[in-house]
């Protein structure tokens, strides 16, 4: 399909029919996630008032090189700034993890935002009214945004009975927080409250207009022998907030006597336990500055190292570490993630589930991707919450400083559960221990760690690194199972193209083609940037036969985006595109060539580069047709023959004036 793109003054029906399909996608996008429409106006406000220099300069500190600035990238762990912000275009690009796109993009990746929660965000900070949070009386709308309304609803009214409920079983919840160091300010900080149950929020929310069908499903009521009933009765609640700060999910702590002691809101469409991580919405901001997440068991502590000042603190809530939540946590915290277990037998047992979660990630070999995990485990029995109590913040802090990486904590313990001073003990010592290097078993880590364990159990290190070959690797966890299966990456979410390359088995391309999609990037990259020089180019755009699906999709929908509005700027263009393409940032952000070049210059190198690519290619396809004639008649043949002799003509005079890019 071929594009026009007239002057603004004289805008043809074609341009208008696509301003107006442009704008129902947009619509439906919006509605599609569940959420209020934010207008193009808003968001070009938002837009126009955020500075993304200024933006990731609160997450790492940038300098500038000539007219652009540069940072080590916050979405991943690395020493040498790779990330480079362009102030004109208002865009970023790390050559790094090869993450990119404007401030929206920033935040969706840094803090697992969508768009929408992105601009919300970002007009927040800039204290910007959205029109749409303008309209504070209308239903929210979306099923999500409801299942929202509802826990929020349902925060509020369990906050209130604990603060003011009268009665002995609400003053018990009183209590107990107060005889757990979690009285004064701590409730209304954490939002902390207490369920009575006895149908009291079925009927609160029913009066605010919410549907049986709408509490069952954000679970905080059920349904029993046809009767609607609260699902938390007599307990403390622990409101559990997504990233961004919203209620999704509760815990609640029984008062007294009872079982489950502690329960957790089941799985719905806004809770999933494997990614969730309580008290990440507060933690975050410490987790940057540090570089450091602690994780820890339950909620109570979590609260209590964050009164303690620990503030890069959060819990897991009734599931082990998963590999979904290293992925959130590795967006916040850039260096070191420490695995803190309570002293106890619960705290132990968890300690030796952790270690199932060893695998490649933690190598060196994992390069960019490396996880380093560490662990330690509280002395004498004690959680959290008692050894602040009984020892102070700031040996808690030089604990965690001696925290080890989860493989050396993993073959200590093994070792430590034998008795080494008889053969028969460090002969299990050495098997007991030596399994822990299973899963990394091909790795260099693994050999010196073998030795390591050699030493420790007076073996000879060649028969270590004997045994350690011959160790099988374990099977897949379900937990890992389930975290492979999410669908998203460090660099953000895939594309259906990329996500059936990263399934496939990996072909290496050839040279010629790593060029040839090398320079599909540098055009798309450049029109983006210059978005007139997009629009001069634009039947470029829509005739290449880009070899990449995910570059012809990306072209697709910038040329919609132009169509629409061809004043359109950079951060403009790449934001919409990569709401429909979500690989788009990367690819936009990534351009290198000529930068001391016009960019006119180069979109004509460009285009004619990979046009001179197609029409080869036109030629070697007729051509294979001619060399094997059978099942063409002879007038066909001759049609062929005289094609070729025509395009090859054409393609040797285009080459000829082909001229290389001047310097």
């Amino acid at each position: 399909m071929r594009y026009t793109f007239p002057d603004k003054a004289n805008e043809s029906t074609q341009l208008q029919l696509h301003r107006s399909a442009n704008e129902s996608m947009r619509l439906q996008l919006h509605q599609s996630q569940g959420a209020h429409i934010i207008s193009e106006d808003d968001i070009q406000k938002v837009r126009e008032a955020t500075d993304v220099v200024a933006l990731i300069g609160e997450r790492s500190p940038v300098r500038q090189r000539g007219r652009d600035f540069w940072c080590c990238c916050p979405l991943h762990n690395e020493k040498t700034p790779s990330l480079k912000i362009d102030p004109a275009t208002q865009l970023w690009h790390c050559f790094g993890c090869g993450a990119g796109g404007d401030a929206f993009g920033f935040v969706m990746q840094s803090e697992d935002l969508s768009f929408p929660e992105a601009v919300r965000k970002l007009a927040d900070r800039a204290h910007i009214e959205l029109s749409e949070e303008a309209r504070r009386g209308s239903a929210p709308r979306g099923k999500r945004e409801r299942l929202k309304a509802v826990c929020k609803a349902t925060e509020q009214f369990y906050h209130l009975q604990l603060m003011r409920g009268k009665g002995a079983d609400a003053e018990a919840a009183r209590t107990y927080l107060a005889s757990r160091n979690m009285g004064g300010s701590v409730p209304y900080t954490w939002l902390l409250g207490y369920a009575p149950g006895r149908g009291s929020l079925v009927r609160h929310l029913s009066s605010q207009g919410f549907s049986a069908e709408e509490m069952i499903e954000a679970n905080v009521a059920l349904s029993k022998g046809g009767k609607l009933r609260d699902r938390f009765f007599n307990r403390v609640m622990f409101p559990i907030h997504d990233v961004s700060g919203e209620c999704i999910a509760f815990g609640g702590r029984v008062i007294g006597k009872g079982e489950p002691k502690y329960l957790n809101s089941q799985e719905t469409p806004l809770f999933h336990k494997s990614q969730v991580l309580y008290g990440l919405d507060k933690a975050k901001s410490a987790m940057a500055s540090t570089g450091t997440a602690v994780v820890v068991e339950g909620y109570t502590d979590v609260i209590m190292l964050h009164e303690a000042g620990l503030t890069n603190a959060v819990a897991t809530l009734g599931t082990a570490l998963t590999s979904r939540h290293l992925r959130v946590l590795s967006r916040h915290a850039q260096h070191r993630i420490i695995y803190l277990f309570d002293g106890d037998a619960a705290g132990q047992r968890a300690a030796d589930r952790a270690l199932q979660f060893i695998d490649s990630s933690m190598t060196p070999e994992a390069g960019r991707t490396k996880v380093e995990l560490c662990a330690v485990t509280l002395p004498d029995d004690l959680d959290p919450a008692d050894f602040i109590s009984q020892r102070g913040a700031d040996e808690l802090r030089r604990l965690l400083e001696g925290a080890q990486p989860l493989v050396q904590y993993g073959i200590d313990r093994r070792i430590e559960r034998h008795d080494l001073s008889r053969p028969e003990g460090r002969s299990a010592a050495f098997a007991d221990a030596l399994s822990v290097l299973a899963p990394i078993k091909d790795s260099l880590l693994a050999k010196d760690y073998a030795r390591h364990i050699a030493g420790r159990v007076r073996a000879r290190e060649q028969d270590a690194l004997e045994a350690l070959a011959r160790l099988q690797p374990p099977r897949a966890t379900q937990g890992n199972a389930d975290a492979d299966s999410s669908g998203r990456f460090a660099s953000g979410e895939t594309s259906p193209d990329e996500g059936a390359a990263r399934k496939a088995p990996a072909k290496t391309l050839s040279a010629a083609e790593q060029s040839r999609l090398r320079l599909e990037r540098e055009l798309l990259s450049l029109a983006a940037r210059y978005p007139q020089v997009g629009l001069a180019h634009a039947d470029a755009l829509a005739s290449t036969q880009w070899h990449s699906p995910t570059h012809q999709d990306i072209a697709q929908k910038m040329l919609d985006v132009l169509a629409a509005d061809s004043s359109a700027s950079p951060a403009r263009i790449v934001s919409e595109v990569s709401q429909v393409v979500p690989a788009a940032a990367g690819v936009l952000t990534s351009g290198e060539m000529g930068q001391d070049l016009h960019p006119e210059e180069l979109a004509a190198f460009l285009s004619e580069e990979l046009g001179i690519g197609d029409a080869e290619e036109a030629v070697a396809q007729l051509r294979a047709q001619l060399s094997d004639p059978r099942g063409l008649s002879q007038e066909e043949y001759d049609f062929i023959f005289e094609n070729v002799v025509g395009m090859q003509k054409d393609l040797t005079q285009r080459k000829l004036h082909h001229k290389p890019l001047s310097r």
